[in-house]
């Protein structure tokens, strides 16, 4: 089976509530998540191997609060590009790939072709990605951007209950 391509049959109700514990507690101990799950740490630690081997759970990872580590300015910004061909396309995405203050980048349908998610310290570091990095990338033809005012939900949890059979 190719990893990220599970058939979402395999995962029965025990994979979901272990997925679900680990979204929100990504650092509870092999014991603590089998015995919330009402395993034995032996079979618990097998089914964690197992989903972590078929692609469903791609990594750990610590959550960041950006104001502690003062990125106070987060932007969302949206990208025309002049040219649609391959090799515009992969510059483009090579660009992305390397600037920092872009935390997520999605190709888009519609009338802009990508939105990419910013962070940086303030409306003059901004100001520069903007003006030096952005608009100076080959092939950019227009850009658009929103300022994010107030958070309303931030989760990186992914809706389990519409996966369940």
């Amino acid at each position: 089976m190719q990893t990220g391509m599970l058939d979402r049959n395999i995962l029965d109700r025990t994979d979901l509530r272990m997925l679900a514990v680990l979204q929100t507690e990504g650092r509870i101990t092999n014991a603590e998540l089998a015995e919330r799950v009402n395993l034995s740490p032996s079979a618990c630690l097998r089914r964690l191997q197992r989903l972590e081997a078929d692609g469903v759970i791609a990594g750990y990872a610590a959550l960041l609060e950006p104001h502690a580590l003062g990125l106070g300015l987060q932007a969302f910004v949206r990208v025309q590009l002049a040219k649609h061909e391959s090799e515009a396309i992969e510059r483009f995405v090579e660009h992305v790939n390397g600037w920092e203050e872009v935390v997520a980048c999605y190709a888009l349908t519609g009338d802009m072709d990508y939105l990419l998610h910013v962070y940086v310290a303030d409306l003059e570091g901004f100001s520069r990605f903007l003006l030096d990095r952005l608009l100076n990338a080959a092939g950019v033809d227009d850009v658009n951007s929103s300022f994010v005012l107030r958070t309303v939900k931030r989760s990186t949890a992914l809706p389990l209950r519409q996966v369940e059979r």
